[in-house]
């Protein structure tokens, strides 16, 4: 089975950022009661934002109060695209964690389903430095399948991703990346931080045709297949959501948060 490499994720969601926009749903409500209740989001809070992608998770970290927020995003398209929807509400650096240099008073460093595509000590260690001593982090990932409930598209599209590339989220014979919490407890007691908490939010979202065929466009494996390959697999899974389902798919989602604070020692 062929791997995506971290250098080559990080510039393949920049190539659609409209399917992202269109198919991905943000982040359970969940997710946010947590930063809020537990890692002290809100007025005034300075944030170190991960990977914010097209900005979903960006957006509700400036609603809920963050007035200082400073991006990391190494994909130039997505960079310009922060930069255009958020002006000088943020401050995006067009740079990977491991290589940015950072301040060292952040009270929140936040990663919205990009941290698989960190080298994982290397970054917790940056962001470790980055936290004013007593900051927090909250790493989670929103994934669209739930081995625990029934998912009778997934059922039916299976077949078209066997061939399909795989990312550093997907590990073969091991619990994905998200949700192999022994790991990522581990790494984070590695790099200093106490009183790690994980938390699993399930839920549900219902897409459209547009919807479904947008967010399978906006997975990495798909992404890096060449066009006229990529434009073909969209296609089937568009009949499959018109044909069997009547252009209406609701999927179990699920979303694995970790947080976790900077002692003051």
């Amino acid at each position: 089975m062929a791997r995506i490499e971290r250098g080559e994720g990080r510039r393949l969601f920049g190539l659609d950022t409209a399917a992202y926009e269109r198919g991905r749903p943000g982040h359970a409500d969940e997710v946010y009661d947590v930063l809020r209740e537990r890692c002290g989001l809100g007025a005034g809070t300075k944030v170190l934002e991960v990977g914010p992608g097209t900005g979903q998770a960006t957006q509700r970290l400036l609603e809920l109060g963050a007035d200082e927020l400073v991006g990391i995003e190494p994909d130039h398209a997505l960079a310009d695209l922060l930069r255009e929807r958020f002006g000088d509400r943020v401050e995006i650096r067009g740079s990977t964690l491991e290589e940015a240099e950072l301040e060292d008073d952040f009270d929140l460093a936040a990663a919205a389903s990009s941290f698989h595509w960190v080298d994982e000590d290397v970054g917790l260690a940056k962001i470790a430095s980055a936290l004013r001593p007593g900051g927090w982090i909250a790493l989670w990932w929103t994934g669209f399948g739930d081995g625990n409930r029934a998912d009778a598209f997934r059922e039916l599209t299976d077949p078209l991703t066997e061939d399909l590339p795989r990312g550093p989220a997907e590990v073969k014979d091991r619990r994905p990346f998200a949700h192999d919490a022994e790991n990522r407890i581990g790494a984070l007691e590695r790099a200093g931080f106490l009183d790690i908490l994980p938390c699993r939010v399930e839920w549900w979202h219902t897409w459209d045709t547009d919807g479904i065929r947008s967010l399978y466009g906006s997975f990495s494996p798909v992404l890096s297949l060449d066009p006229d390959r990529r434009r073909a697999f969209l296609d089937s899974i568009a009949e499959i959501a018109e044909r069997d389902f009547g252009g209406r798919v609701t999927k179990p989602v699920v979303t694995a948060l970790y947080t976790a604070w900077k002692p003051d020692r």
